[in-house]
């Protein structure tokens, strides 16, 4: 079961991935990259080009993560694929590495991703992005796995990436793509510090614990060790490969259930447009992420605004009974019907929430004549307890990369995945990556 899950968390990446290639940020991304970087022998997800090992698994983070589509384990609330399918890819492909060998490195760096990071939203908090900051240490992980290393050189590889551990919400201000380099830089992190602990170069001896370790220096208020030796004391017996959460929209994990609710309620019939109030409930611990600053939710500027945006996807699924890629397109983002009933959009806590065990979500519409509609989701769709199964996943991928890469390639590319654990190397995998789609130059 953990590997028909890990097989579909890949599938799922990649779909987002190839979807990518067709924003704006993918053409930039790669002209950069290979300026700096020149040829190499590593597939660029959906690209003619490749590029030496380290560089493209920072391109294909960046693609996986790009249109914030990509899974999200909730209680690191860190998006675990978007890091280790690029460092996976890479390494597995340039150690000649079978596919099964990837799927059990890929399987150990979301367990170890899982563990590290469940410190309650506390990252958060101080305004860094786990998925770049927990993604460089499970990377460093998962690329060790697939180089091998003993014991004493998987310490040491964790102990140097602590140097390279990076990422902030700072974005959120402006909307600008730095977002989207983190898993990209944490999969590049990873893989350079297994490396250089596969040569003996040594890295901290306290990577986490220490006095300026990951949790001294990242988070305001230190978890308890003791919580973290919880989650490690379980490691290899209980698998939170199995907990990760598949995105059934393209936004910020936090504003689903806030979605799933609005158009519930538009499929009860609810005339939301001419609603005096609407009132979206959230835990406290996502306030500052999707709520505020409220002056750029209400008036979002790019995808990226909107995709963290609690206004803007709570006024669009009450008036459309939809939030998907379509409504991050620029027209969409002007449409005035939407802004204007974001205005009147307005976010509550609720107190009563389980996060971050769950992103539960209530929307409440306010009617002029006093009269009150709410729907509630105490457990957000894509969770666990409420996953989306492998055929979900694969629809998903589907309509993701039907019509960039065509339905015949997209169904090798889903076969090849749900065959790796039977597959001698990567290289076939590889290679239907490595193919020109309509985005790529």
């Amino acid at each position: 079961m953990v590997r028909e899950r890990a097989k579909s968390l890949l599938i799922d990446g990649l779909g987002v991935a190839i979807a990518s290639t067709n924003y704006d940020f993918a053409a930039p991304t790669l002209q950069a990259v290979s300026a700096m970087a020149g040829d190499g022998s590593s597939p660029v997800i959906g690209s003619t080009r490749r590029l030496p090992m380290r560089d493209a698994a920072f391109v294909n983070g960046i693609l996986v993560h790009g249109i914030d589509y990509d899974d999200t384990h909730m209680g690191s609330v860190t998006h675990t694929t978007a890091s280790l399918l690029p460092t996976t890819l890479a390494v597995a492909i340039h150690q000649g590495s079978s596919g099964g060998d990837m799927l059990a490195a890929f399987i150990l760096g979301t367990e170890v991703a899982a563990r590290i990071g469940a410190v309650q939203g506390g990252f958060h908090q101080t305004g860094f992005h786990p998925t770049g900051v927990i993604g460089a240490f499970a990377a460093a992980v998962a690329a060790g796995r697939l180089l091998r290393l003993d014991e004493e050189a998987l310490v040491h590889a964790q102990g140097i990436v602590l140097s390279f551990a990076s990422g902030t919400f700072q974005f959120l201000e402006d909307g600008s793509w730095t977002k989207r380099l983190h898993p990209g830089w944490a999969a590049s992190a990873g893989i350079t510090a297994a490396y250089l602990a596969s040569t003996g170069f040594r890295g901290v001896d306290l990577p986490y614990e220490g006095r300026f370790g990951l949790y001294a220096t990242h988070m305001e208020t230190p978890a308890p060790l003791s919580e973290i030796g919880l989650g490690l004391s379980s490691l290899g017996s209980e698998w939170e490969t199995e907990k990760v959460a598949v995105k059934p929209f393209p936004a910020c994990h936090f504003t689903h259930a806030c979605a799933d609710a609005a158009i519930r309620l538009y499929e009860q019939g609810v005339s939301a447009g001419r609603a005096a109030r609407v009132v979206a409930r959230v835990p406290a611990g996502v306030v500052n992420i999707v709520c505020e600053p409220r002056e750029i939710k209400l008036r979002p500027k790019t995808a990226y605004d909107a995709q963290f945006s609690i206004p803007y996807i709570v006024a669009t699924a009450l008036l459309r009974g939809r939030f998907g890629l379509a409504e991050l397109a620029d027209d969409a983002l002007r449409d005035p019907e939407v802004l204007a009933l974001a205005e009147r959009v307005f976010h509550e806590v609720d107190v009563d929430a389980e996060f971050p065990r769950y992103y539960s979500g209530e929307v409440v519409v306010e009617n002029p004549d006093g009269t009150v509609a709410r729907a509630s989701e105490r457990i957000n769709r894509g969770s666990a307890e409420r996953p989306l199964s492998a055929e979900d996943i694969a629809g998903k991928f589907a309509e993701n990369t039907s019509d960039v890469i065509g339905a015949e390639r997209a169904a090798r590319i889903l076969d090849a995945v749900m065959g790796l654990d039977h597959a001698p190397a990567t290289f076939e995998l590889a290679a239907l990556l490595a193919q020109h789609t309509t985005g790529h130059p």
